[in-house]
């Protein structure tokens, strides 16, 4: 997942869907890890490169970006086992 404007998660789970992504996002803030994500998800569209490879590059690029959403259900776990602990 990754966050939208306003902080809203948005699931990309293909990586046609990190392309399509990718591919809207402006001219004007895109750079070389971009483009880097964005030829890789199209190499992974077209059986060229593996798919965990493409997700790499992809969640790379979010993460520089800092929009990389936190893993909502680790976070939830993690808080629930922290708890008991506190009891």
């Amino acid at each position: 997942m990754v966050l939208t404007r306003f902080g809203v998660p948005t699931a990309v789970s293909s990586a046609m869907e990190a392309y399509m992504f990718l591919s809207d996002w402006p001219a004007s803030q895109r750079d070389a890890v971009h483009s880097l994500a964005l030829k890789g998800c199209l190499a992974a569209v077209r059986g060229d490169i593996e798919t965990e490879t493409a997700r790499g590059l992809f969640a790379s690029w979010a993460e520089r970006r800092d929009m990389l959403a936190p893993d909502v259900a680790a976070f939830i776990s993690s808080r629930c086992g922290s708890s008991h602990g506190a009891r």
